[in-house]
């Protein structure tokens, strides 16, 4: 099987937390540049490539060689990831070290051997209290440059909420950061500050038009303790059920449960696997690698089952009704 690239030695440093600054929580002294200012060298703008074009999100530099905190839905399903510095005219591709999807967080690492770059300060977010003055910074609407500001307040704490980025993917997320300081689909993986710069929470969904859309006065950012905590396992390498690292296997379709049993194709990617092995859209998938396909669901489980490389036989229908099987080859997308 391919092998994974490799993480940061387990001995690296954790990233630590600060205790936020005195008068930091409800200061007015400091305006709202002024406070992004002092963080921005440290937030990136993260580009992707996906099957069906591109996307964009931000990310926090927490290590000067290059590694980086996201949302795991900015990188999620990607084929490539592209990491622009402020200050910096190039791009710099990227690579997943690791990801935990129930709580949407990745750590991302730059392929290129860098140095000296400036990381973010993560202050303890159980400090947070109702009404404390709160800055937001990302990279809003995907423009790229330099990332705006918007200065809000915590509005509650400790939230749960349902999100889902399209009709096939939602997730429930607890223990988060609601604010009113606005928000822009790009954001996530953002920093939500306090009026010292210091991170205590990562922008991760906005609550217009029910999800990551649009611009939003009802933001949620995963607390800067649950952030710091999952990331510290993953740049560990923690061998856990809820960290995936590296890359998974790719097959190249859009699926939905049929109303028969098997996974229903309502799209297929031009160039993957399954373009190649001749699937198109109408076609039910009903076995992979020896595993029975019931549902859209079975159909992920199975396909994650195998590494990017991997040969597998994929039995399907097509809308004809009839059966054909294949061996193909499968490609890589990151989890």
């Amino acid at each position: 099987h391919p092998v994974a690239k490799a993480t940061a030695p387990p001995t690296q440093s954790p990233i630590t937390q600060v205790t936020p600054s005195p008068g930091s929580s409800n200061s007015t002294a400091a305006t709202t540049e002024a406070i992004a200012a002092k963080v921005r060298p440290a937030i990136v703008n993260v580009n992707t490539t996906l099957g069906n074009g591109q996307a964009a999100g931000t990310g926090m530099i927490i290590s000067s060689t290059g590694e980086i905190l996201t949302n795991h839905h900015v990188v999620s399903g990607s084929s490539s990831i592209s990491v622009t510095i402020q200050g910096r005219s190039q791009s710099y591709s990227a690579h997943v070290v690791g990801v935990n999807v129930s709580q949407d967080i990745a750590v991302i690492q730059i392929d290129a051997s860098v140095s000296g770059l400036p990381t973010v300060t993560f202050a303890d977010s159980s400090s947070l209290r109702v009404g404390d003055t709160v800055v937001a910074i990302g990279n809003a609407l995907g423009r790229g440059g330099a990332q705006p500001a918007t200065q809000g307040h915590v509005t509650a704490l400790d939230q749960t909420i349902t999100a889902s980025e399209g009709r096939s993917s939602s997730e429930t997320l607890s223990g988060m950061i609601q604010s009113d300081a606005l928000i822009y689909e790009g954001d996530s993986g953002g920093a939500l500050l306090n009026t010292s710069g210091q991170v205590i929470g990562m922008i991760t969904a906005g609550q217009a038009q029910g999800f990551r859309s649009a611009a939003s006065d009802v933001g949620y950012a995963v607390s800067s303790n649950t952030a710091v905590q999952v990331a510290n396992r993953i740049r560990a390498h923690e061998q856990a059920a809820d960290l995936t690292y590296g890359q998974v296997g790719y097959l190249g379709v859009s699926v939905q449960d049929s109303t028969a049993s098997g996974a229903l194709v309502v799209g297929v990617q031009s160039g993957s696997p399954a373009a190649d092995a001749g699937i198109t859209a109408g076609a039910v998938i009903t076995k992979i690698g020896g595993t029975t396909v019931t549902s859209s669901d079975t159909l992920g489980t199975a396909i994650k089952a195998h590494r990017p490389g991997d040969r597998v036989s994929v039995t399907w229908t097509t809308q004809g009704g009839a059966s054909h099987t294949a061996t193909v080859t499968l490609g890589a997308i990151n989890p």
